[in-house]
């Protein structure tokens, strides 16, 4: 197992990134104030679309939300998903046309410390989320975000596909695995009838600048490194599929827009990069403090706590062929651009230029 450094093979997205499509379309996007919420809400604008976001205030300080200022390219509503009544005022008023579900509790250590908040925010609130569309004659598609952790993990050493039995041992990948089955229920008993394609999209770790959640490597090492500690490693052998967010933000558009031209293809979907791109956390740490360019690190290889996943990677496959979809950055390139967005950020550079930067020289390679 290895890094490449060379360009994947191209195939063009211009589905994604294609503003004719996305221009004047009602778009509303749950979780817009998170990390992958911000940059999604951030393109989509660019691409003419007009946004309606439904989220919770930013969980940390500093966030992608308030850096890049995200608010002036939506209309912004903070609500509790799992406030049925408020989501339904902000659905129904919005009219949308394209829904984007991605907000969660999305931590696997924090279900461990509170495993009902993480049970009603997932599970009831994707609930609410479907039903909230129940009746909304706009609505045309939904892109329903889970994870690469709904699969029943039995340490195998190949990768998960679409078929594969869901399941989970930590009560966040077993939330999101029967986010999987909610999603399955609507789709079949309301919403395929009332003419809205529902698909699940289970994607693995996603790395990109502005992302300080705890608990996540790379946002825990930019901290480390920037205040002069080491970094703390808990499971260095673990196997992730890590990717670049705008590939998978990429993935996630040309999925709604297909469905947009094809209902037929309502289905779940994994993405992800390809299998030679998987590495440990050692290696992954390794190449990030080379592209950050200092940094130490302690590798605990005997790690106390709950239990994580050692191997966990996705089969790509059905997203390559039904849509069309490939990675444009290796994991070397999406590292070594990640690890400048932040250095630049805290040398004083502005966190919205960075971000519409990254989304300009992106879209030039579709």
């Amino acid at each position: 197992m290895g890094i490449r450094q060379g360009a994947m093979e191209n195939l063009a997205l211009t589905d994604a990134i294609s503003a004719s499509f996305w221009r004047d379309k009602r778009v509303l996007l749950t979780g817009h104030t998170g990390f992958k919420g911000s940059w999604l809400t951030l393109w989509l604008h660019r691409l003419g679309a007009k946004v309606t976001g439904i989220s919770l205030p930013p969980a940390t300080a500093p966030n992608l939300y308030a850096e890049a200022k995200i608010d002036a390219f939506c209309q912004s509503h903070f609500c509790d998903i799992r406030d049925t009544t408020a989501l339904t005022e902000i659905v129904q008023a919005a009219h949308p046309e394209i829904v984007f579900h991605l907000a969660a509790q999305p931590l696997v250590r924090a279900s461990y410390r509170e495993p009902r908040a993480t049970f009603a925010t997932n599970v009831m609130g994707t609930v609410h989320v479907l039903d909230a569309l129940r009746g909304i004659e706009s609505a045309r598609v939904a892109v329903m975000v889970t994870t690469d952790k709904v699969y029943r993990n039995n340490e195998e050493y190949r990768s998960y596909r679409e078929d594969d039995a869901l399941g989970g041992l930590d009560p966040y990948s077993a939330s999101k695995a029967a986010c999987e089955i909610v999603i399955a229920s609507y789709r079949d008993a309301f919403l395929s009838a009332q003419g809205v394609a529902v698909a699940s999209a289970r994607a693995g770790n996603v790395i990109g600048g502005g992302d300080w959640s705890d608990d996540r490597v790379i946002p825990d090492a930019v901290r480390a490194w920037q205040t002069g500690r080491p970094l703390q490693v808990r499971y260095p052998q673990a196997v992730r599929p890590w990717q670049h967010i705008l590939d998978l933000l990429a993935g996630y558009m040309t999925l709604a827009h297909k469905l947009w031209e094809r209902s037929a293809l309502a289905d779940s979907y994994n993405f992800g990069p390809e299998t030679s791109e998987a590495l440990t956390v050692r290696e992954l740490v390794e190449v990030a403090r080379a592209a950050y360019g200092k940094g130490d690190v302690h590798y605990n290889e005997s790690p106390e706590g709950p239990h994580e996943s050692g191997w966990l990677t996705l089969d790509v496959a059905k997203a390559r062929v039904a849509l069309g979809v490939r990675p444009k950055l290796t994991l070397a390139q999406a590292l070594n651009q990640t690890m400048a967005w932040y250095r630049a950020q805290h040398d004083g550079a502005d966190a919205l230029i960075l971000c519409q930067s990254e989304i300009a020289a992106y879209e030039a390679l579709c």
